[in-house]
């Protein structure tokens, strides 16, 4: 018997009746921060064939930042929890959810909870979010069908390339080709896939744009041949230090010793000076003399003589009491100053004037990585956090990185890690305020200066931009909430483009039997300033990567996108049927049957 078409579209796109008869599919979000305010807001604006999906958000009973985390959203079901166990699991609807979404920045506690989560619901898709890269590991063990992503990792790339004045290195494979983000000017027009993003106007960045030949940023396939003259001839800005020994040593001396016990021996060394001189008139000796007799009395106290004048006698006593002062203070000031020396070495206080290296603030998830890729690019770092313990702070030590503690907020502390002088400076700690005031007095000391600063609120990052002149601002939350959404309704994300406050997703979407999509040509997959088709794939065949307009779409083909979000979302709706309305449940026999 033929399986009926309302059962072949439900077993297609995964819809089920829920406990609650209700037939959309139920997400769980756990998460405090702003990439969980995303994350929701991105759940409730996608499609599926059965309507917008349910969403219940876990926070705890009191905000632990200023910023949004989605529990004030239109549409959310939210649930108050300081712990994330079985109770509050089945208080969320776990038992028969669709997904999970674990988005706390405690690794330790993520792992926990997934734990929790497969005793509630032991089919569930979970999205886990992890910086540690050797749990990520072990998550993946323990829960075949999950998906483990850290946001650091995704968005760290953006912001090198943004402080080195590049696009960011995205490449992927794809269908037997490597595809790469490039400007249209740096590669040769074969290798042109299709248009991006037109970045001409930073003030209006249009990306998708329906006329491809305007795009100045493409998307190009790595074929192995050498790349434009201008690219050739560019290379990494390398930071180099001036070798200024002089100022280092005269930095180091001022270091040495703190100013209380710099002037106690200072006075001391001037009263005994007196002292000698006097000592000088009553013995009736040399200047030279003199200064030897006064150091060796007043150091060691020997030579008395009691045949000496009544003067010369209460002057070395006097000087040996002055001795004895001395010597405690000089112990005093040669280990203070031995402790303060390596303290400055330490938060960068001494060190030498440096020149084209790039100023990192804030050593937390994404600073790490920024910290970490720059490195391995070669580019010199000096790093401010005002916490010694940073999460980076042990990466900073070992890679040789300058570790400046102190408040990136103040003139002094940017002056020591010679904001002045650097290549671009990337502010991605945790407080917007600080943030711009770091970035606000960097440009105070560098009215040119390049500046990457991270601001959650694009609305209020347009406006920094407009208002400062800082043209570069980005949320690590906007750019890593697309694919985390991916993995949560397992869908297959490629890739994720960045390209200036935008996000651009790479997937392969399937058509379905019954979809809208389903008979119509090619053509009608593309919509300007949301979708572009990269490939067309038949069932048994490979990608191919010359797309026809007037090709036929059938059931079974998958299209190879790049989208934005709400494009992608418009283009599931079109390649999924739209299930028909659920039988009501079966009338119960009558006892004669």
């Amino acid at each position: 018997m033929a399986e009926p078409l309302r059962d072949r579209a439900r077993r297609a796109t995964g819809w089920r009746l829920r406990p609650n008869g209700d037939p959309r599919p139920h997400f769980v979000v756990c998460g405090n921060d702003p990439l969980a305010y995303w994350v929701v807001r991105l759940l409730l604006a996608t499609g599926t064939p059965t309507g917008r999906p349910r969403v219940t958000l876990v926070v705890p009973e009191r905000r632990r930042s200023d910023g949004p985390d989605g529990r004030d959203l239109d549409g959310v079901q939210v649930v108050l929890a300081d712990r994330l166990d079985e109770a509050t699991f089945r208080r969320a609807g776990l038992a028969g959810a669709d997904g999970l979404a674990l988005l706390h920045q405690d690794d330790v506690g993520n792992m926990h909870a997934a734990l929790c989560a497969r005793e509630v619901e032991p089919r569930l898709r979970l999205v886990v979010r992890m910086f540690n890269t050797s749990l990520a590991n072990g998550v993946r063990q323990l829960f075949p069908d999950s998906a483990v992503l850290s946001d650091a990792s995704m968005a760290a790339p953006a912001f090198v390339a943004a402080a080195l004045g590049e696009l960011a290195p995205t490449h992927f494979r794809h269908g037997g080709r490597t595809l790469y983000m490039a400007r249209r000017a740096d590669v040769r027009p074969a290798d042109v896939l299709c248009g991006l993003a037109v970045t001409t106007d930073p003030e209006l960045i249009r990306v998708l744009p329906a006329d491809e030949e305007s795009a100045d940023v493409v998307l190009a396939e790595a074929t192995g041949q050498p790349p434009g003259t201008e690219v050739a001839a560019r290379r990494l800005v390398r930071a180099r230090r001036r070798r200024e020994p002089v100022l280092v040593l005269v930095r180091a001396v001022r270091s040495f010793a703190t100013r209380k016990i710099g002037v106690a021996v200072l006075v001391l060394l001037g009263v005994i000076a007196v002292l000698g001189w006097l000592n000088s008139r009553a013995a009736g000796v040399t200047w030279s003399e003199a200064l030897y007799l006064t150091l060796v009395t007043t150091l060691s106290g020997q030579d008395p003589d009691v045949h000496k004048p009544v003067a010369a006698q209460v002057m070395q006593v006097v000087l040996n009491l002055a001795g004895l002062a001395l010597i405690p203070l000089i112990t005093a000031a040669v280990v203070d100053g031995i402790v303060n020396a390596r303290l400055a070495l330490h938060t960068g206080r001494i060190q030498p004037d440096r020149t084209g290296h790039v100023v990192v603030v804030g050593l937390g998830n994404i600073g790490t990585r920024v910290m970490a890729q720059l490195c391995d690019f070669g580019v010199e770092v000096v790093a401010i956090d005002k916490n010694p313990d940073a999460r980076g702070a042990s990466l900073a030590h070992r890679l040789g990185v300058p570790l400046i503690i102190g408040d990136a907020a103040l003139e002094e502390t940017l002056r020591s890690a010679s904001v002045a002088t650097c290549q671009a400076l990337v502010v991605v700690s945790t407080d917007d305020g600080t943030n711009l005031r770091a970035a606000l007095n960097a440009r105070s000391l560098d009215p040119d200066l390049r500046v990457v600063l991270r601001l959650f609120d694009g609305d209020f990052a347009e406006r920094i931009q407009q208002a400062f002149g800082i043209g570069i601002s980005r949320s690590v939350s906007y750019l890593a909430a697309p694919a985390f959404v991916a993995a949560l309704l397992d869908r297959a994300v490629i890739a994720t483009i960045p390209v200036d406050r935008h996000a651009l997703l790479v997937t392969e979407v399937p058509v379905l039997a019954g979809a809208p999509l389903d008979g119509r040509p090619l053509a009608a997959v593309a919509r300007p300033g949301e979708v572009r088709l990269l490939a067309h794939t038949r069932a048994g065949q490979k990608t191919d990567w010359s797309v026809d307009p007037r090709m036929v779409i059938h059931a079974g083909d998958r299209l190879t996108v790049v989208a934005r979000r709400a494009g992608l979302s418009a283009l599931l709706r079109e390649t999924t049927p739209v299930p028909a309305e659920p039988a009501g449940p079966p009338l119960p026999r009558r006892a004669e049957e």
